[in-house]
């Protein structure tokens, strides 16, 4: 099967920029080794003219914004079921194989650790050629950071045995090194996202508290989970049925969040999660925030929005499917003095947000 790939259609409603116009999330630039993508507060634009058509940023793209029809995994999987040794190549090496991809970086770690969770013989040709790619040093750091979460996986997996996927050494050329990218970036994801993790947290306790974000930072869309945490499922599922552990990593499409004290009952994380993996739910007397860690992406865009700086990242969770929904905060519904409408505060209160702020409006302009 040969695989080729049109410039990627950018999907604006998954893009977590325009969920949420003052994310600072980078992840398909960082990921496009030609310059062909820019950011926006609505989301990014490709330069059709720059890109090389790599696939880079659809693998990199935690909540699927970009989509390449030519370019769809599920249907290598599909094929690779049905050989007995399937063979991966990227375009640029020249190499014969079962799939060509324009860049074996392109191959997600949920892809890689399906095959081997299946047992698939797989061999990756061409990855000891980056050097001399157009693509470089990015697609190789992807494709090492990959592989990288691909053996956290496995070694989270024992004692069940999978197969782990052959990488084809070629001669690489003069003076080339392997990339030492997936470490370093992984450390340095912790340090963003992590803050319990590392001195990021001491920062963070030090800001004072930021003001709500405003109503029209926020874009609604509609929920969508991505085919990377579809397989993520399977593959993390135990036949033993005890937890899967994994650590934190920027290569897998997961998360696991905490929260602490301080949560203003803003609700911004709800509003901009692209995938409903943070939703609310009601009923008479109680307010509850939840959590379905099977719905998570790992875009952390929930932290962004955060100004109270109160959601984190957990340094490791269990990655097990079907998990419950967890209760992240509950509150019991208090009733307003003057509207007589039920609502909820972090603390006790007398009237509700709407009545207070129309109580603020009305001192400033009239006077107290």
């Amino acid at each position: 099967m040969r695989q080729t790939l049109s410039v990627p259609e950018f999907r604006a409603a998954r893009c977590v920029r325009y969920r949420y116009r003052y994310s600072e999330c980078a992840r398909c630039v960082d990921a496009c080794p030609h310059e062909a993508i820019t950011l926006s507060d609505t989301g990014a634009a490709i330069d059709a003219a720059k890109c090389r058509n790599c696939a880079l940023c659809v693998s990199a793209c935690r909540t699927g914004a970009f989509a390449a029809v030519n370019f769809q995994p599920i249907n290598m999987l599909r094929d690779a079921i049905r050989i007995e040794r399937f063979s991966i190549a990227c375009a640029p090496s020249g190499h014969a194989a079962d799939a060509i991809v324009p860049c074996l970086g392109a191959l997600d770690a949920s892809l890689l650790a399906y095959l081997e969770k299946r047992r698939l013989p797989t061999t990756l040709l061409g990855a000891s050629l980056c050097a001399d790619c157009a693509h470089g040093d990015k697609g190789a750091a992807q494709l090492a950071a990959n592989l990288e979460a691909v053996a956290e996986l496995r070694a989270a997996a024992a004692p069940d045995a999978w197969l782990p996927i052959e990488v084809v050494e070629d001669s690489p050329a003069v003076g080339a090194e392997k990339p030492r990218f997936a470490s370093a970036r992984r450390h340095l994801f912790r340090r963003l996202f992590g803050r319990g993790v590392d001195e990021v947290a001491a920062a963070v306790e030090q800001k004072p508290t930021a003001q709500p974000v405003p109503d029209k930072a926020i874009r609604a869309g509609a929920y969508a989970l991505t085919e990377q945490r579809e397989l993520l499922q399977i593959v993390a599922g135990r036949k033993d049925g005890q937890p899967f552990r994994v650590t934190l990593h920027e290569a897998l499409p997961a998360l696991d969040i905490t929260i602490g004290p301080g949560c203003t009952v803003c609700e911004a994380c709800f509003r901009v999660c692209p995938t409903g993996a943070i939703s609310i739910t009601e009923n008479p007397g109680d307010w509850a925030l939840m959590f379905q860690r099977d719905r998570c992406v790992g875009c952390a865009v929930c932290l962004e929005v955060c100004q109270p700086r109160v959601l984190d990242a957990a340094a490791a969770f269990d990655l097990a499917p079907d998990q419950p929904a967890r209760t992240l905060i509950s509150l019991a519904k208090q009733r307003c003095d003057r509207c007589d409408r039920f609502f909820v505060s972090p603390r006790p209160e007398k009237t509700c947000r709407v009545c207070s702020d129309d109580q603020d409006a009305f001192t400033a302009i009239f006077g107290g």
